[in-house]
């Protein structure tokens, strides 16, 4: 495998994902967009999780996975999160990615694809770039037909 693949959908990432979509379900429930996302420690223990919460906090910055991503630093102390795996129900979007990189993440698991502002192999290819001193590997497609049903569903009803 080439340093710029996608893994295939690993097993033992669906229970985190299922996890990573309650947090969805969760923040849907506030008016959020849907998306969740958990950080796994290298135990394989799950150190934070989080839902979109931009509506709520008016804060354009607190999408699921940089809400999650701090917890985790918090959590741990530092914001090396290395050993560890950012797992998020929808494809991060460019500020997500760079959060994911920066925080020195050792894997990224995602679920459904986002063509419109996907920054893991979409539309760009933040995590991958070679020009950054940290690339995490990438898994996706993991439950991505109930992370992409669940955003679907939402914006249906919002659109009428």
């Amino acid at each position: 495998m080439t340093e710029n693949s996608v893994s295939p959908p690993a097993a033992g990432f669906e229970e985190p994902m299922r996890r990573a979509l309650a947090q969805a379900v969760l923040a849907a429930r506030r008016g959020e967009v849907p998306v969740g996302a958990v950080v796994i420690g290298p135990g394989g223990e799950i150190i934070a999780e989080a839902g979109n919460d931009r509506e709520s906090s008016a804060d354009p910055t607190a999408h699921a996975e940089v809400l999650a991503l701090r917890a985790a630093a918090r959590a741990r102390g530092g914001w090396r999160l290395d050993g560890c795996a950012l797992v998020v129900t929808l494809e991060p979007c460019t500020m997500c990615a760079g959060a994911a990189v920066l925080a020195r993440v050792d894997r990224l698991v995602y679920g459904a694809v986002d063509e419109k502002a996907g920054a893991a192999g979409s539309l760009w290819d933040v995590v991958r770039d070679r020009r950054l001193n940290h690339r995490p590997e990438v898994i996706a497609g993991v439950l991505a037909g109930e992370c992409a049903a669940l955003l679907r569903e939402f914006f249906t009803e919002r659109r009428g």
